[in-house]
């Protein structure tokens, strides 16, 4: 009797074994996927923020742009305080005579 005992000891130590050593096969594999998911989430943020800093640029280049067309088209604009800018105006504005 304590020889089968010992043999059924034996036997559900060996299951347990067993058993622990399936848990571990799955946590390892899991641990994988997680790093992996982490490498993919580092991988990203890097190429957002290369977008970002893409994105940064092109706004200030549009920013110098636009500053420039700006003083390009203020050479065009009138003084609407002396006299003959507002009569150019005026002239500009008035319907042309009909040519007979």
């Amino acid at each position: 009797k304590t020889m089968g005992e010992v043999v059924g000891s034996v036997k559900r130590v060996s299951d347990m074994i067993a058993d622990i050593s399936a848990a571990s096969s799955e946590q390892s594999t899991g641990v994988s996927r997680i790093g992996q998911a982490i490498a993919q989430f580092d991988s990203t943020a890097q190429e957002n923020a290369a977008l970002v800093e893409q994105a940064t640029a092109a706004a200030r280049s549009l920013e110098e742009q636009s500053g420039m067309l700006s003083g390009k088209v203020n050479v065009f604009r009138l003084d609407t305080s002396q006299p003959a800018a507002r009569a150019a105006q005026r002239s500009a504005r008035a319907p042309l005579a009909a040519v007979s």
